[in-house]
């Protein structure tokens, strides 16, 4: 059978793209990512509501900021220190008319943590949904010593710890039909030794969400997750050395990365009320990689 390629479809590799430092900048990335600014195009089916999302700045979190600025909903956008990033997400939430907060900050401290969620409700007016999205990935080593303890805490304390902070300091403000949706990965089911430490992480958000969404459904808070295979995001260029950087997605089912538009959809739909009886499941968007 030929290979068929989707008109649709995003870039496909080789990328000539260099490595980046962390965290990588989007606005420095040469082969810039979708993020749906000339193509998403919304639905009212978040008008009213306002949404924090974590590493808001660029990749997914840019994507899943715009897409709700075009559902019709105000967007916190919390981040580290990408300040240009952000500022390009704010631009772009602004555009559609919304209203957009930038929070930059470390989300690994539960004291900015609660600051980000009080600083959303007080000048946004409320909280309606909470996107856990902000993650450290290290750069891929050779072999498992080569993750050292600074690192493994850093990854949990920003991909683990923080949802635990965020949530905590949400919940006073989330009202029944609230939405939480926390971002996982492939890597939770297909770990690559070379990031073992993000992707055990990454099975952790999973446990999370499924446990939280059993005790918060008393409260009328449904809890669900996404879970991305490859994505073209300045996570990848921070992460792997130019000769992976230029192949990635290449091995997989669609021989390509997703782009980040393409995965926004999936975190409208577990905002929206379309899925107001999905609680508990992670969504993959994984082009066609298995969850298992």
């Amino acid at each position: 059978m030929s290979s068929q390629v989707d008109p649709r479809a995003g870039q496909k590799p080789p990328f000539h793209e260099p490595e980046q430092p962390h965290p990588g900048r989007q606005a420095q990335m040469r082969n810039q990512p979708d993020y749906g600014e000339e193509t998403y195009v919304g639905h009212g089916r978040l008008s009213g509501r306002v949404a924090l999302v974590t590493g808001a700045d660029s990749g997914i979190g840019r994507a899943v900021a715009l897409a709700f600025a075009r559902e019709g909903a105000d967007v916190g956008i919390a981040y580290l220190d990408e300040h240009d990033d952000a500022r390009e997400t704010q631009r772009v939430v602004e555009a559609e008319g919304r209203r957009a907060l930038l929070l930059p900050g470390d989300v690994g401290d539960p004291a900015h943590c609660r600051e980000i969620v009080e600083r959303t409700v007080r000048e946004l007016g409320r909280l309606d949904v909470l996107v856990n999205d902000a993650a450290f990935q290290g750069k891929a080593v050779e072999s498992f010593d080569q993750i050292d303890p600074e690192r493994i805490e850093r990854t949990f304390r920003t991909n683990v710890e923080a949802m635990f902070f965020t949530v905590r300091a949400a919940l006073p403000h989330l009202e029944a039909g609230s939405a939480i949706i926390n971002v996982a990965s492939i890597q939770a089911y297909k770990p690559s030794p070379a990031i073992l430490d993000y992707a055990a992480t990454k099975g952790a958000v999973v446990a999370f969400t499924k446990g939280l969404a059993q005790e918060l459904a008393k409260k009328g808070v449904r809890v669900n997750c996404v879970a991305p295979g490859p994505v073209w995001t300045p996570l990848v260029v921070q992460s792997f050395d130019e000769q992976k950087i230029e192949q990635f997605g290449a091995n997989d089912p669609l021989q390509r990365p997703a782009q980040p538009v393409e995965v926004a959809p999936a975190f409208v739909f577990l905002a929206s009320d379309e899925s107001r009886f999905v609680n508990g499941e992670v969504l993959g968007v994984t082009g066609g990689q298995l969850l298992a």
